[in-house]
């Protein structure tokens, strides 16, 4: 078989799979600086668009199956809401300005910040005018359609599943895959689980969803005594899982060593605080933001080709080793990232991207998606994981940790209370408003990032707030509920809460009930 690049895929060293995970909280109506919809903003201009940007120009050049992405059912309503389309266009021509703001400095320097910073901000409004203006699913379903990437969904709203009842984590599952489907046209056969998190059991939910593929952290499957060089059956069901490659993944991932620490890369963590922009690089891993020195685009991408011959040397490596420990048949390397690492965290991201994705079907390896892979190599062994997630430890301590026992016990008692609320019509009465608004609320204050950032600490009060918000949206709805007689006055409770956060229509809280066996 002839892959993208022209690459003869059984004389390739080994199959390379990079995957991205894309995904926010729902942030719309919630706050807008420091957190908040800046967040998505900012993620939107820097990440999004220009990764699908680079997916869209090797599409040009006749490239498929380039790269699996994972866009989350609740992005994915983001990117396509029509407040927050208006909202980005108006927040990327408010950047311009301040760029033009910063180009007008009265140092050299400053100025010449100013003109990288207003380039690159025309640049970020041309791709959202020409390929966002109308939605997310304008700007991806071309790509799919033709082969370029694979789509991966999730749950609607990014829920750890192992807090949730089987039957209610399978329902949110599959509504995300509807929800997919209604914006791209076609469902996905795999999916991105929240956090990679697995135990014992869940392959019931993925089966329940029709899901054909998934990917877990590599320790997860090692820690059952399979590699991540190939594909696996699940537990007892047909669903195939690889493992995420570790050594791999970290040579870009690891926060001691990774690429983006490089001194030439502009720095994330310092900006000009009258302009807003990052203008310095790194310059070194212990210099003081007020010390460090100014960016230079040149330097950096220079540092960016010898990153990313680093970045092909290793997979080859890992690809060679692999081969001989399998008696000459070749194997799979996963390397699995969050989207937002590439341009939003790491500036220089999305070209390293661009970069990698020539030069590895050039040193030999086949560059292609997880569909792609696993229908060249299927799985025919099986494995039976215990615990796991990619988060620190490779176990539940974060989302498990004491930091956010108060608040999972308020979440845990709101959600018992209304899937009992949700069961008392049943599953054969009509649709609810009241109903399909409650379960929306809860599954929102349940996203798996609130719980992440107060156990980090990383802008935990907002994390908390969100939490406390939907919670008791979750409360005025029930007390409509449980009182069984909706008034005026409700309606128009349910109506301001449906106004603000409602990123799927085609919730039915009937769904939530469980079956009868």
């Amino acid at each position: 078989m002839t892959s993208s690049s022209g690459h003869n895929e059984r004389e390739s060293l080994g199959t390379f799979c990079l995957v991205l995970h894309s995904h926010l909280p729902w942030l719309a109506h919630h706050g807008t600086w420091p957190v908040g919809e800046e967040w998505l903003h900012q993620s939107w201009a820097d990440s999004y668009a220009r990764v699908i940007d680079v997916a869209r120009r090797l599409a040009l050049e006749g490239r498929r199956n380039l790269f699996t992405l994972g866009v989350t059912p609740v992005l994915a309503a983001q990117l396509d809401d029509p407040y927050l389309l208006h909202e980005h266009e108006r927040w990327l021509n408010d950047r311009l300005i301040r760029a033009v703001d910063l180009a007008s400095s009265r140092t050299e320097q400053r100025q010449s910040a100013g003109q990288l910073a207003f380039a690159e901000a025309q640049r970020s409004l041309d791709l959202f005018q020409q390929h966002w203006r109308s939605g997310g699913s304008f700007a991806l379903r071309p790509l799919l359609d033709d082969g370029v990437i694979e789509i991966l969904s999730g749950p609607l709203s990014h829920t750890f599943a192992p807090d949730l009842p089987r039957y209610v984590a399978t329902a949110t599952l599959g509504l995300g895959l509807d929800d997919t489907v209604l914006r791209l046209g076609s469902r996905p056969a795999g999916v991105w689980t929240p956090e990679c998190a697995f135990e014992p059991g869940m392959s019931d939910i993925f089966t329940g969803a029709a899901v054909s593929h998934l990917m877990l952290e590599g320790p997860t499957l090692k820690s059952a005594g399979a590699d991540t060089s190939v594909f696996w059956l699940l537990e007892d069901s047909d669903v195939a899982v690889v493992g995420r490659d570790l050594d791999v993944t970290y040579r870009v991932w690891s926060p001691r060593s990774g690429y983006p620490g490089g001194r030439w890369y502009r720095d994330f963590h310092s900006f000009d605080h009258d302009s807003g922009f990052r203008i310095n690089r790194v310059t070194g891993r212990n210099i003081e933001s007020d010390a460090k020195a100014m960016y230079e685009v040149d330097r950096a991408r220079s540092a960016l080709h010898t990153d990313a011959q680093d970045f092909v040397d290793v997979v080859r490596s890992r690809l060679t080793d692999i081969k001989e420990q399998r008696d000459g048949r070749s194997g799979v390397v996963v390397a699995a990232y969050d989207t937002e690492l590439f341009g939003h965290w790491w500036h220089e991201g999305p070209e390293w991207l661009e970069l990698i994705l020539r030069m590895l079907p050039e040193a030999g390896i086949h560059v292609t998606t997880l569909a792609d892979a696993l229908a060249h190599q299927p799985a025919t062994r099986r494995v039976y994981p215990q615990a796991g997630s990619w988060g620190s430890g490779k176990d539940f301590r974060v989302w498990r940790g004491e930091e956010s026992l108060f608040d999972r016990r308020r979440l845990q008692s709101a959600l018992k209370r209304t899937l009992s609320a949700i069961a008392t019509k049943g599953p054969s009465a009509g649709r609810s408003a009241e109903n399909d608004q409650v379960m929306t609320s809860m599954l929102l204050a349940m996203a798996s990032d609130w719980i992440f950032m107060i156990a980090k600490d990383s802008a935990a009060d907002y994390a908390r707030s969100r939490i406390d918000d939907h919670l008791m949206d979750v409360n005025s709805l029930l007390r409509i509920i449980e009182s069984g007689n909706t008034t005026d006055s409700d309606r128009e409770v349910i109506n301001q809460v449906s106004r603000r956060d409602r990123p799927w229509g085609h919730l039915d809280a009937r769904l939530f009930t469980r079956s009868e066996d």
